[in-house]
């Protein structure tokens, strides 16, 4: 097969960062060259500097960055010194970008639809007519539900698969030469996954379309990439093609993130017959509106013990919490709280009440004002629960950034835009613990974060739970993780509990037929994985057929 056209070609980049009014280096002479319809991954740690490059190669930086050094040539354009109107003829158009956060992307006062059109009538490509058309279409190739209205509800009445799946079919409104996916699939459970991943692939064959694909999920990385470029800290580790260095990494890092992490929480003490649980859900039924999405939903969490509830997407996990928390009071059953009832809705809840179950959200960056320090986002419940105000506010707020393990006097003043990933996670931890509740909802909180820095947040997690005795409901789509920190299982599917029980029991055989197909769909590091697995479940051509579920 004769080799395909050279589309882009980054040499020897350079990109400082400014912190403190003071430039530094973030990328430190990185080079690569793209084909088209080729992909490459590009896979490092959190801090190595991926979204950096990947956006650099739409000659792009974000605020507080600056490229130093290099050229970005795509199809002979240098990006670094092309002009804002030649830029702005070719993003969005030929170079299209698909961020990790679908969720903080979509403007929410705007149906999908009228942002998916917007390019292609901007840049001249299509009608509105058109394009509302090929956005129907591209819906459906997305297999995302009712492909002819979806488009036409705001972005908070869809989920989040169907969300990052729209978000993708916008990137491909005006078939773009080259694409930037900044994680796409790292918030979705792993049958979603599946799908947005299978789709990807199908259109980029389809188009040709050249793709930069960034992760730090190395089994997701083997199904989509040709090739594969590891960074550390702006540096360049190595690059080779994806099956060469899935099976002879080289250099030491990379044999280190090819290895699978380790951390498993002691199993906890069985739970005594007639002890009261800290949380009890009985019998829950759920509406949105006139759409019933919880049926009968009941299970309990013991004292200092962890609860995960798995399920895909649209499954009713955060809606379970969400009657937990008073948010959306059920329309049928009851919580109960160390053995009393609690008010459903939570304006009825008194301060004591709302204290005891706190909340850590799935994205840090819609989770925290970016307005407000670190100082004051902790301070902030400290002193509303608490009471506290002055030197003791202060005081406090230094424990729980201790806590968290991070030094207060480094943090306390920064923004939210300040931190990285993790450190933002741990802020909201803070922020859960400055009412000093029994009970955590932790709601995928370790989805966005690399496979090192996510396993220091369940390390701190669990180092909370034995010295603070809490008790958490872990929403969350990894399994992994599940393995890592449950001591119970709690499986959802279409709002209902399908199965549940102790983890040990829960990863043995036999299972619910749903439970089996949570576990099969867990990527692995084989470049075949994923066409072995549509073909297994009957989708030979993933074009004209949707991944069979159950």
């Amino acid at each position: 097969m004769a080799e395909k056209d050279l589309l882009l070609k980054v040499s020897d980049i350079y990109i400082d960062g400014r912190s403190d009014e003071v430039w530094h280096p973030i990328i430190k002479g990185a080079s690569f060259e793209l084909r088209k319809g080729e992909v490459m991954g590009l896979i490092g740690e959190s801090g190595a500097g991926k979204s950096t490059l990947g956006l650099a190669a739409m000659g792009y930086t974000r605020d507080g960055c600056k490229i130093t050094g290099g050229k970005v040539e795509f199809d002979g354009v240098d990006l670094v010194t092309a002009s804002a109107a030649v830029k702005r003829g070719l993003l969005g158009k030929r170079i299209a970008y698909v961020a990790q956060s679908a969720a903080a992307s979509f403007n929410p006062a705007h149906r999908l639809m009228d942002q998916h059109t917007e390019a292609p009538v901007q840049h001249g490509v299509m009608s509105k007519s058109e394009s509302e058309a090929d956005g129907i279409e591209l819906y459906r190739k997305l297999r995302l539900p009712n492909p002819d209205e979806i488009g036409f509800r705001y972005p908070h009445q869809v989920s989040g698969g169907q969300l990052q799946r729209a978000m993708t079919a916008m990137a491909m409104s005006c078939r773009p030469e080259l694409i930037i996916f900044d994680e796409p699939t790292t918030a979705l459970d792993v049958t979603t996954q599946i799908e947005v991943l299978a789709s990807i692939r199908e259109i980029v064959e389809e188009f040709d379309t050249a793709a930069i694909y960034i992760t730090h999920d190395l089994a997701v990385v083997a199904q989509m990439a040709d090739k594969v470029k590891v960074m550390l800290k702006g540096d360049e580790v190595e690059e080779a093609e994806t099956r060469k260095m899935l099976s002879d990494p080289q250099e030491d890092y990379t044999k280190s993130l090819w290895a699978v992490r380790s951390f498993q929480r002691p199993q906890q003490p069985a739970v005594h017959t007639g002890t009261t649980p800290v949380v009890s859900v009985k019998g829950v039924d759920a509406a949105y509106g006139t759409a019933k999405v919880l049926h009968d939903v009941s299970f309990d969490i013991h004292e200092a013990r962890t609860v995960a509830v798995v399920g895909e997407s649209g499954s009713g996990k955060s809606t379970t919490a969400r009657c937990i928390t008073g948010l959306l009071p059920p329309t049928k059953g009851h919580i109960e709280f160390d053995g009393q009832a609690l008010p459903l809705d939570y304006r009825k809840r008194d301060r004591g009440q709302l204290r005891q179950a706190q909340m850590i959200y799935q994205m840090a960056d819609t989770a925290l004002n970016p307005r407000k320090t670190i100082g004051e986002l902790i301070g902030r419940p400290v002193q509303f629960y608490m009471g506290l105000t002055g030197n003791e506010k202060r005081r406090r707020v230094e424990h729980l950034l201790e806590e968290i393990e991070l030094e207060p006097s480094q943090y306390m003043n920064r923004l939210p835009s300040e931190l990285s990933g993790g450190q933002k996670q741990r802020i909201g931890i803070a922020r859960a613990l400055a009412a000093e509740p029994k009970f955590i909802i932790c709601d995928e909180v370790t989805s966005a974060l690399d496979q090192l820095v996510a396993e220091g947040i369940l390390k701190l997690l669990a180092r909370l739970q034995d010295t603070l005795g809490l008790s958490y409901m872990f929403i969350t789509h990894d399994l992994a993780t599940v393995r890592s920190i449950a001591d119970e299982v709690v499986v959802m599917k279409d709002g209902r509990v399908v199965e549940q029980g102790l983890k040990e029991d829960m990863f043995k055989p036999p299972h619910h037929p749903y439970t089996d197909l949570l576990l099969s769909s867990v990527p692995e590091m084989d470049p075949d994985w994923l066409t072995n697995l549509l073909n297994e479940r009957g989708v030979d051509n993933i074009g004209d057929a949707a991944v069979n579920k159950m």
